[in-house]
């Protein structure tokens, strides 16, 4: 078997990405500024100003958001793994690998990292929806209110830097708040007697209902990229792997379970909220992977609908 690995990071606030090629079949170039933050479907009219956005928060040992995580291109060897293997429980995730750092102009984090900035007066990619969210009006124009409406919400979910720029992880923040109490309202998820885990790659959420109760999330995920997609259609859960390896890098994918060839729902150390998505599979923090572990079950059903935002 086979996997992949792309790594993105940034020393600092400099966007710098690495493409390893190991095998040139499989590996994807990847320009040196790709690794700016996940763009909107719908900009607003009046653009952020100071080109790509970044990390608002220096990246530091713990807060490897820039990692884009190697995931199984082809499927796996399947075997029944033994009881010892299966009483080993993957790693814990270091503290602040999941914190929700907003991507931000370079210039906007550097004054905010010199205390010059609290609310930005900059027009975020998202500015409209979060304009909705937040039930102002939706111009699509930053305001004073407005930044200190979105640095609020922002304060309340522990969103950093929170300067009031309505940015993605802000945005993705927002949607999967509203999709909490009924994530398949629009009904794109179908309805079954038994389990279905539903992936949908527009809001990148994902959830498991039976019939019409939700049984588990909606959480946030990270799917594949544009080059890599996640197959949409139904899918059956074929293989469950708790301590999974990515052979090619010799990298932990935990939690797998595999629906699709090489793809899989797994647990990744690092940030979901990259522009870059990921191999294929639908990447998970940690605690949700684990948990849906003990949802799903082999043979179960899953359902893939929707356009990921991005690359």
């Amino acid at each position: 078997m086979t996997s992949r690995h792309m790594t993105s990071g940034r020393p600092g606030l400099r966007a710098l990405a690495v493409c390893l090629a190991v095998f040139p079949a499989l590996v994807t170039a990847l320009p040196v500024d790709a690794a700016a933050a996940p763009r909107a479907p719908h900009r607003s009219a009046a653009p952020p100003g100071d080109g790509p956005l970044v990390p608002g928060v220096p990246p530091g040992p713990h807060q490897p958001w820039q990692i884009d995580t190697p995931d199984q291109a082809l499927p796996p060897r399947v075997y029944a793994p033994g009881a010892a293997e299966e009483a080993v429980e993957p790693r814990s995730a270091a503290a602040g690998t999941y914190d929700l750092v907003e991507y931000v102009p370079l210039g906007e984090a550097q004054a905010f990292a010199a205390a010059e900035v609290t609310c930005t007066k900059l027009t975020g990619p998202y500015q409209r929806q979060v304009e909705r969210y937040l039930r102002r009006k939706a111009d699509g124009k930053q305001s004073r209110a407005d930044c200190l409406a979105i640095r609020a919400f922002q304060i309340k979910q522990r969103i950093k830097p929170a300067i009031g720029f309505a940015g993605p992880v802000t945005w993705a923040r927002m949607q999967l708040l509203a999709a909490r109490k009924n994530p398949n309202a629009a009904g794109k998820c179908p309805v079954r007697t038994y389990r279905v885990a539903c992936v949908d790659l527009s809001r990148q959420l994902t959830w498991v209902q039976k019939g019409k109760k939700v049984v588990f999330g909606p959480v946030p995920m990270r799917s594949g990229r544009k080059a890599y997609p996640t197959r949409a259609g139904w899918h059956t859960v074929y293989w469950k792997h708790k301590n999974h390896w990515s052979t090619l890098y010799n990298t932990p994918m935990p939690y797998s379970q595999f629906f699709s060839g090489g793809q899989a729902f797994h647990a990744v150390y690092g940030s979901l909220y990259t522009e870059i998505g990921s191999m294929g599979c639908v990447n998970l923090r940690l605690a949700d992977a684990r948990t849906l572990w003990g949802v799903l079950k082999t043979k179960d059903r899953v359902f893939v609908w929707g356009k990921r935002p991005g690359k």
